[in-house]
C-alpha cells in the first residue's frame, strides 16, 4: 500500500469492490469526499486492475488517495462466514484488517452487509455484554430525529437482544442527534402492554425494568407523531419497513407526474419527485454505522452511487467526531447491571 498523506489525517479504508457498481461508484465517491474534507485520507481496497482503470478516468492530482490490493469480493448470495474462509483476501476482509491494525480509522462498504458484520465481529470483536451487532439509524427524512433499530441484521431476536439494541439506539440518538434522554418505544400492533406477539410482550416487561426511558409500545403511525426517539423492532420488521419506504418513494415520483403534469412545470415536478425520493431513501445517500463492534464500520445500500459513497464517509466522520463507539460502550455498561438472560 502506498500513501502520500500526513499521519494526522483521518484515514478511511473503503471497500472499493463493494456494492452493485464497484469502482465506477466507489472511486468517484472517494474523490468527492476527499475534495470536501482536506483532512481526509482514503485507501481504496480492491482488485488492482479495475481500480487502476477507474482511477485513470479521473484527475486525482495530489489527493491523499492510496490503493491496498485485495482479491475478489463477497457477494450477497454467499454465506458470510463460509465466504470469509474461502476468500481471506477479499476487499472487505483487507479493509477490516487495516482498521484492526491501526492503519485506518474507519471502514466503509456498500457490499454484503452480512460480510461486513461477520468480518467486523471476527476481526474487531463485539463490545462487552453484547451477543450480536445490529444496524440502526434515522432512515426516514420525514422523521429525521427518530432512530430505528434493528434495520435488518437480526431477523430473529430474543427480548434480551432487543434490549441491548435499544441501548445502542439510545447512544446513537444521544451522540448523533443530540437528544439528552431519548424516549424508547417498542414497535407493536397496539399501544397497550398486552398487545403484540410473544416477543414484544416479553420485551415490554424487560424494557420496563431497565434504566431506559421506556415509553411503552408504539405503532407504525408513531414514526411521525414524535412519541418516541428510538423505536425498537427485530431486523425482519425493520428491514421490511425501510425497503417499503424506499419503494414508496420511488413509486411516488411517476405517480405525481401523472397526476400533476397538467398543473405544474416539468422542472418543478422533477424537484418534488427528487425530494420525495431523498426523504424515503436516506440509506442510499448517507449510510450508517454497525452498532456494537469495537471499531467504526459504515455500511450502505448496495445500489448507492458515488454521492451515496461520499455520504457514507460524511456520516462516518460525524460518528467519529461524536465518539459514537465510546457512546455505545457506555450505554451497554449501564444496561448490564439491570439486564438478565432470557429464561
Amino acid at each position: 500500500m502506498t500513501t502520500n498523506s500526513a499521519n494526522s489525517r483521518f484515514h478511511v479504508a473503503l471497500d472499493a469492490m463493494g456494492g452493485d457498481h464497484g469502482p465506477p461508484a466507489t472511486v468517484p465517491g472517494a474523490i468527492q469526499a476527499l475534495r470536501k474534507y482536506p483532512d481526509l485520507q482514503v485507501t481504496l481496497v480492491g482488485d488492482p486492475e479495475p481500480l487502476r482503470a477507474e482511477l485513470a478516468r479521473h484527475d486525482v492530482g495530489a489527493l491523499p488517495l492510496a490503493v491496498a490490493p485485495s482479491e475478489g469480493k463477497i457477494t450477497d448470495d454467499e454465506h458470510p462466514i463460509s465466504a470469509l474462509r474461502s476468500k481471506p483476501r477479499s476487499s472487505i476482509a483487507v479493509a477490516t484488517h487495516l482498521l484492526r491494525g491501526g492503519q485506518a480509522d474507519m471502514v466503509v462498504s456498500m457490499g454484503s452487509t452480512g460480510a461486513s458484520m461477520a468480518t467486523a465481529v471476527m476481526g474487531l470483536g463485539l463490545m462487552d455484554g453484547l451477543e450480536r451487532p445490529c444496524i440502526g439509524g434515522n432512515f426516514l427524512g420525514l422523521a429525521p430525529n427518530t432512530t430505528v433499530v434493528d434495520l435488518g441484521s437480526n431477523v430473529d431476536c430474543r427480548p434480551s437482544l432487543l434490549l441491548s439494541f435499544a441501548a445502542l439506539g439510545v447512544a446513537f440518538s444521544r451522540r448523533l442527534l443530540d437528544i439528552e434522554n431519548p424516549r424508547v418505544g417498542l414497535l407493536s400492533v397496539g399501544e397497550e402492554a398486552a398487545k403484540g406477539n410473544r416477543q414484544v410482550q416479553e420485551s415490554h416487561a424487560l424494557f420496563t425494568d431497565s434504566h431506559l426511558n421506556f415509553v411503552g409500545n408504539v405503532e407504525g403511525m408513531d414514526f411521525f407523531t414524535d412519541k418516541a426517539d428510538v423505536i425498537v423492532c427485530d431486523g425482519f420488521v425493520g428491514n421490511i419497513l425501510m425497503k417499503f419506504a424506499q419503494g414508496l418513494g420511488s413509486a411516488l415520483g411517476p405517480y405525481l407526474h401523472r397526476q400533476l403534469a397538467a398543473l405544474l412545470p416539468a422542472e418543478q415536478l422533477a424537484g418534488i419527485a427528487d425530494a420525495l425520493w431523498n426523504t424515503t431513501n436516506r440509506p442510499r445517500t448517507m449510510g450508517g454505522p454497525l452498532f456494537g463492534v469495537n471499531g467504526l464500520v459504515m455500511v450502505g445500500h448496495g445500489s448507492s452511487a458515488a454521492a451515496g459513497i461520499a455520504g457514507a464517509i460524511d456520516t462516518g466522520l460525524q460518528c467519529h467526531r461524536m465518539d459514537l463507539v465510546e457512546g455505545f460502550r457506555q450505554e451497554l455498561a449501564e444496561l448490564r447491571p439491570t439486564s438478565a438472560p432470557d429464561g
